[in-house]
């Protein structure tokens, strides 16, 4: 099957500019989603959709592709990842190429490793999934949450599981936001999702400046640096 590797960086973010290419311990972090994705060797294209010349080019100096630059459509602040996907699908159908699955991974997703998107490209195919995302595990029983009025009283949202023991609770887990699978065909409207488990020590959500430090702890610590 011919698979795609699509590294959406939208060159207007806001809350950390220019977040896509600023230097993550030594480099732009998106470089280490490109040589995630080619060191894997599941994909006859990696490219990296973008509205700036300046990612394009950095994309380019680690590796990728950049067949095209993204549309204004999909280049503000209310396109979807979903958008994205079908333009980029569409404009390497109107240039005659055609691929099987695509994997959206996102460009500041430093812990994303080669193994693991191998290894999900495994469950994904063999489980014949519509899509297939990462999750984690809410390392606290969702099902014993509080909701907390304007006066600051608390209040069980689930008072009927108030004694139930923790082990008695479903598991419940969350999306880590580092890369989907999908098909082609369906992008993301498929009905029949999967899921690839991962620790939260490999997964940060990278939108302050405070996640940021965060994940460059994370890193030096998983790294022993």
């Amino acid at each position: 099957m011919k698979n795609l590797c699509i590294i959406p960086a939208r060159g207007g973010s806001k809350r950390i500019p220019r977040k896509n290419i600023k230097p993550f311990m030594g480099k732009p972090i998106m470089a280490y989603s490109i040589e995630a994705a080619l060191k894997s060797g599941l994909f006859e294209e990696v490219m990296v959709s973008t509205d700036d010349a300046e990612f394009a080019s950095v994309a380019k100096q680690y590796g990728a592709s950049v067949p095209f630059m993204r549309s204004d459509k999909t280049a503000n602040d209310y396109a979807t990842l979903s958008d994205v996907i079908d333009e980029v699908i569409e404009m390497y159908k109107d240039r005659g190429q055609e691929f099987d699955n695509f994997c959206c991974l996102l460009s500041t997703a430093p812990f994303v490793t080669s193994e693991q998107l191998k290894e999900s490209y495994d469950v994904f195919v063999e489980q014949h999934f519509d899509s297939l995302r990462p999750v984690v595990r809410f390392d606290f029983p969702i099902q014993r949450a509080f909701r907390m009025s304007e006066d600051n009283t608390v209040s069980f949202m689930h008072p009927e599981h108030m004694n139930t023991r923790s082990q008695d609770l479903e598991k419940a887990y969350h999306d880590a936001g580092l890369f989907y699978w999908g098909t082609c065909a369906l992008g993301f409207k498929g009905d029949r999702w999967g899921g690839y488990e991962i620790d939260e020590s490999v997964c940060q959500d990278i939108d302050t400046e405070s996640d940021w430090r965060m994940a460059e702890m994370k890193y030096k610590l998983l790294n022993n640096q």
